[in-house]
């Protein structure tokens, strides 16, 4: 698939910044006046930013409300529906604590449990699609989730939490790397089902479909040396994984606290590149990709 920045920058910013606010929404870090209002902001400005930045890659960005009306079937709708009513929900409850000094801890729960659903959402838009046999895993879902919870807890302060759902996300993605390699494979999909002509006998491509690109080469095909994959993994997996936990067992300092983010936000978004250009559509069958 085509990695579009848009969708890279959208499901790394707006997984942590619902990962933190579903630690806000439990009460963790325990914050109210100042201190909740610099957590509430920056989880809003990532969450926000993140769902913004998706709606450049729609094709007419005017019609995004029309999303919102299809929530009984698509997955898309149910992740804006999710959104809105756990920004409201967060909002409600981080005013009582930024203004009030008060948790109203039911309201938390119920902005956590929404902030969580969201990130789900988000994933079963991709985890739902039968073309792309990598994606159609449950790990999928999984991956989302954990990588979202982690985030959230690096982003809360949470040394604890995060030494132990950062590394256990850090497996989930090299599971979930290890299974999608095989997931075209066993799907049973090639040549002849892409074509429709496996009754017959043996299909094998006798030339190219197209003698240039075309709108399905440009959007659903997207070819990644095995090589420069490997290259961006363990990138991924040191930047995302491995230094911000290092950096954490480290005697405590701001600095690294500050570089654990960072490299976690770069660490993600690389996996997010092959979240989207590892992904193999099956149209690319058709026209002798893989």
């Amino acid at each position: 698939m085509h990695p579009a920045p848009s969708v890279i920058i959208f499901t790394t910013l707006s997984g942590i910044g619902f990962g933190l606010l579903f630690w806000l929404g439990l009460g963790i870090p325990s914050v109210t006046g100042w201190s909740a209002f610099a957590f509430f902001a920056i989880a809003y400005l990532l969450a926000v930013g993140g769902l913004i930045s998706s709606t450049f890659h729609l094709g007419h960005p005017e019609r995004a409300m029309k999303a919102f009306t299809q929530w009984r079937s698509s997955w898309l709708s149910r992740e804006g529906v999710a959104a809105v009513a756990a920004l409201l929900v967060m909002a409600l409850f981080g005013a009582g604590l930024v203004f009030l000094s008060t948790s109203w801890t039911p309201l938390g729960w119920l902005g956590a449990f929404l902030s969580l659903a969201v990130v789900y959402c988000t994933a079963m838009i991709y985890g739902q699609l039968k073309t792309v046999p990598r994606w159609k895993q449950p790990l999928t879902p999984l991956l989302l989730v954990a990588i979202s919870l982690a985030g959230g807890a690096l982003l809360a302060g949470q040394v604890t939490y995060t030494l132990i759902s950062l590394p256990l996300a850090g497996v989930i993605q090299v599971v979930w790397w290890v299974t999608g390699d095989k997931a075209l494979t066993e799907s049973g999909s090639n040549l002849a089902t892409a074509t429709g002509l496996g009754k017959p006998g043996q299909v094998r491509a006798f030339e190219p479909p197209h003698t240039g690109t075309n709108y399905l080469l440009r959007e659903f095909v997207h070819v990644v040396g095995r090589k420069h994959a490997f290259k961006l993994r363990v990138i991924a997996l040191l930047l995302g994984f491995v230094l911000p936990v290092l950096l954490l067992l480290l005697p405590f300092n701001h600095v690294f606290a500050v570089l654990a983010v960072a490299s976690h936000l770069a660490g993600i978004a690389a996996s997010r590149w092959l979240f989207f250009a590892e992904a193999e559509h099956v149209v690319g069958l058709y026209y002798g990709k893989r």
